[in-house]
């Protein structure tokens, strides 16, 4: 036993730090009030009082009743609750509590043994209040008479010492065999005669040896009877049976024998237990006849792993005898192992070390030998494991990373299996939550945004909105959103645009001018709100959708306020579908928006001309004749294809020129104002005079296209070019236009008739305008700008023959 000890401790040492091989011993005497002080258990153990706050000092018993408890403050050791050592204990002469001081940080463990003292707290007890013996005369001295022996639950010098006669007699003396022995005996010391006495009562006192002693009685009736001169005698004075726990009720433990030298009815012998046999003979039976003892309640090897009694022979003359019989029940593997809980931290931080404690545990079992040797383990584990501590305790720790956004909650299985045939498990769940660490940062369910915004928008218009995830739970899964700047701290966020904190809706703040602004990149950052913040941004990008808010903007003919519009000379040999003029036009908006059509609203006579729907020209529908007006004005009305769609008009006046070639073209000048009244004076003259003016008219008009081109050489004459240009300026900063042109108006010298031609573009291509965000150009092919129809640009082209080449004709 000692060597094994010396194993035992030096494992403990080696194993498990700072465990202490040798028990700290006390006792206690029972039945001590709930509180009372066992002893300074804090000094004993060399510990500080302030050790076992520090160090979560508590009393860990294997069986899970906690007799005593631990003052932490003071480092005493108390009773818990009242002790009773019977009941725990029985008759044991030995009555010893053990379980550990356990303490953490580090872990460390003080074995402790309290016995508990007995006191003289039970009277005895005979197991009959009466005793009734019938005896015949023939009885010898010396005959002896069992009688049930009083039980003191006490134990030593507290159990029953001594048996009296009270009154004495001088019939029968007390005779004890042993201290173990369950009846005494009766002693007659004189022969009976019944005819003297036919009965006899005294009271039989057992006196135990407390201070101040106890007593029991009980009273014995003595029946004097004729004859019966022989007692019944067992073959054995001791039977020993052995039986499975899990014996079937009914199951035949062994039999006893009694013989019985008499005949008759003095020789029938029957059997019964004898009442001093206590509580262990209500779980058997005897049949009366056969001495056989057979089971008669379930018995279990964990409650009583033996069971005494007494057996009593009693033959037909009154005459009787005892034999003791003792049942051993042997074990069988039928109690689980049972896991007892010391202390569980959930939830745990999901950043936690591996080898963090989780939980700590204690395993038992109430058989025996191999039946109740135990082990542990997890079922199907990645994060946790088990880890023997000290004896039968086990530690729950973590093995690896936890992640509490891949799992919330782990159900860690602990099975305690013995090794019994078959094996008998049970399990324990630890249900282990994990708590958030702020580790993830939000996440945008887009890896960018496009959003669009009509322009002239209300202000505080709300255009759509951004969203974030945050893995994370609680605090640190609440996301808010804010505009950062997208070249770093130093730069402005964009002004114009503001998103919601906490819906992530992205709003306009002012109207935006689609011709200034085509559209704009913004940085959205979402931030959660743990310690420290984690945050991510995306890219959100506006684009500003075109309304029809621009008119088309005439450029040709240009109608200044200073100058009357200038006529366009129609001779008199024009065919129908020759150009006449063209009325050119542009529309700052884009798209559809800014495609122009052209129609003719008024026109003095409406059937001479046509106006192309598309290009603007105006070309002869007819051939003028002598009845058509000599000055005919139109109105042109270009119009866009916007909703609603937004129109200008444009005046032009056409000159029909009468007669043949040769005739003299009347020079325009702006302060002439010549009625038609003149005019049609003028024409007759020359109609008189145009085949003597012919050769005049033909040096006229030479001298005139020489003067002409002289003018040319020398640098045109442009109407409104500065204002035309600074309207194409403005066409092209705000992208209507792909190229910006000048357009060059002249009119031959006194002839009055206009020529219109295109040249090459003289202003570059201007980028679109960008936020202040410094979002570049290289969408802007996404929305190409739409430029204005000019129809046909080229009016020398062949089959269309101008007003200038009729002229020159």
């Amino acid at each position: 036993m000692a060597a094994a000890r010396q194993v035992l401790c030096l494992w403990a040492l080696l194993g498990v730090p700072r465990v202490r091989c040798e028990p700290i011993r006390y006792s206690v005497a029972e039945e001590g009030e709930s509180g009372s002080v066992v002893a300074d258990v804090a000094e004993d153990a060399g510990l500080a009082p302030a050790q076992l706050s520090a160090r979560r000092a508590r009393i860990a018993s294997p069986a899970g009743r906690q007799h005593f408890r631990l003052e932490r403050g003071s480092g005493r050791l108390v009773v818990a609750e009242r002790l009773d050592r019977e009941e725990m204990c029985g008759r044991s002469r030995t009555c010893t509590l053990a379980f550990e001081l356990l303490l953490a940080d580090p872990l460390q463990f003080f074995p402790i043994e309290v016995s508990v003292e007995d006191i003289n707290d039970h009277s005895p007890v005979f197991p009959d209040e009466r005793v009734t013996f019938k005896i015949p005369e023939t009885s010898d001295p010396g005959t002896r008479f069992p009688v049930g022996a009083a039980q003191d639950l006490d134990i030593g010098s507290n159990d029953i010492q001594a048996y009296s006669i009270i009154p004495e007699n001088e019939f029968f003396t007390v005779f004890t065999q042993s201290e173990s022995s369950k009846y005494v005996e009766l002693v007659l010391e004189k022969p009976l005669d019944r005819e003297e006495q036919s009965e006899l009562d005294f009271t039989l006192v057992a006196t135990d040896g407390g201070s101040p002693p106890r007593t029991g009685s009980t009273e014995i009736h003595i029946v004097v009877l004729d004859i019966n001169d022989n007692v019944p005698v067992f073959t054995q004075k001791l039977y020993i049976g052995h039986v499975l726990e899990n014996a079937p009720e009914g199951s035949v433990v062994l039999r006893v024998v009694a013989n019985d030298a008499d005949e008759g009815v003095n020789g029938d012998i029957s059997y019964q237990f004898s009442q001093s046999a206590g509580h262990s003979h209500s779980l058997f039976t005897i049949n009366s006849r056969t001495g056989e003892i057979v089971i008669a309640k379930p018995l279990d090897f964990e409650t009583a792993q033996k069971h005494e009694f007494t057996v009593q022979a009693i033959d037909g003359g009154g005459f009787s005898s005892m034999c003791n019989v003792v049942v051993e029940v042997l074990d069988v593997n039928d109690n689980a192992p049972e896991i007892a809980v010391t202390s569980f931290n959930s939830p745990i931080l999901e950043n936690v070390e591996p080898g963090t404690v989780v939980a700590l545990l204690a395993v038992s079992d109430q058989d025996s030998g191999v039946n109740g040797e135990i082990t542990c383990a997890l079922e199907e584990q990645l994060y946790f494991a088990l880890r023997p501590a000290f004896k039968n305790y086990y530690e729950l720790v973590t093995v690896s990373t936890l992640d509490r956004e891949e799992r919330a909650q782990h159900m860690v299985v602990v099975t305690a299996a013995d090794a019994g045939s078959p094996p008998l498990t049970s399990t324990h769940t630890f249900s282990v939550d994990i708590s958030d660490v702020n580790d993830n940062a939000p996440a945008f369910n887009q890896t960018s945004y496009t959003m669009y915004v009509h322009e002239n928008n209300a202000p505080a218009l709300l255009v759509g909105a951004v969203k974030a995830t945050d893995a994370d739970a609680g605090p640190n899964a609440k996301v808010s959103y804010s505009v950062v700047p997208a070249r770093g701290p130093e730069e402005e966020p964009c002004s114009c645009v503001s998103v919601n904190s906490e819906s992530g809706g992205v709003f306009v703040l002012r109207p935006l001018d689609y011709e200034q602004l085509r559209q704009l990149e913004v940085v959205v950052s979402a931030a959660d709100a743990g310690s420290p913040p984690l945050s991510s941004s995306v890219s959100v990008r506006l684009l500003v959708v075109d309304e029809n808010d621009n008119a088309p903007l005439v450029l040709h003919p240009s109608a200044q306020d200073s100058s009357p519009p200038s006529s366009e000379l129609v001779p008199a040999g024009a065919e129908a579908g020759d150009l006449v003029s063209k009325v050119v036009a542009v529309d700052a908006d884009s798209g559809q928006n800014s495609w122009l059509s052209y129609q003719l609203l008024r026109a003095t006579e409406p059937g001479l001309f046509a106006v192309g729907a598309q290009s603007g020209e105006v070309r002869l529908r007819r051939p003028p004749t002598e009845r058509d007006a000599a000055k005919q004005k139109l109105v042109v009305l270009v119009r866009d294809n916007g909703r609603p769609p937004l129109s200008a008009t444009a005046a032009l006046s056409v000159l029909l020129v009468p007669g043949s070639w040769d005739a003299q073209l009347p020079q325009q000048s702006p302060a002439a104002g010549e009625d038609d009244g003149s005019l049609t004076t003028s024409l007759i003259i020359a109609l008189v005079f145009v085949s003597l003016l012919f050769l005049l008219s033909a040096a006229a008009f030479v001298a005139c296209k020489v003067c002409k081109r002289k003018e040319l050489s020398s640098g045109p004459v442009l109407y409104g070019a500065s204002s035309v240009q600074s309207y194409v300026a403005d066409g092209a900063a705000a992208g209507t236009l792909p190229h910006a042109y000048c357009y060059e108006v002249s009119l031959t010298t006194g002839s009055g008739n206009s020529e219109f031609k295109f040249l090459k573009p003289v202003l570059p291509s201007l980028p679109a305008q960008h936020c202040s965000t410094g979002v570049g150009g290289a969408h802007a092919e996404e929305f190409p700008p739409v430029p204005v129809t000019m129809g046909d640009a080229d009016f020398e082209s062949p089959g269309m023959r101008s007003v200038a080449q009729l002229n020159g004709f």
